[in-house]
């Protein structure tokens, strides 16, 4: 299945094996990927800012 170009807060928890308050404290403290807020108010997640998430996300050994 090819990956969706927008994700629901509830499709990243699950893809990220993550609790929904995990995330929004994520978000709370600045962790979390950029989200979109819709006009009905539910936030929408890029794949691009997903990727540039991970990619901030790593370690120099």
């Amino acid at each position: 299945m090819a990956a969706r170009e927008h994700l629901t807060v509830d499709e990243f928890c699950e893809e990220f094996d993550i609790a929904r308050s995990t995330f929004d404290d994520w978000r709370a403290k600045g962790r979390a990927p950029r989200c979109l807020k819709l006009p009905n108010r539910q936030l929408r997640i890029r794949r691009a800012d997903v990727d540039a998430w991970l990619e901030s996300c790593l370690e120099v050994a």
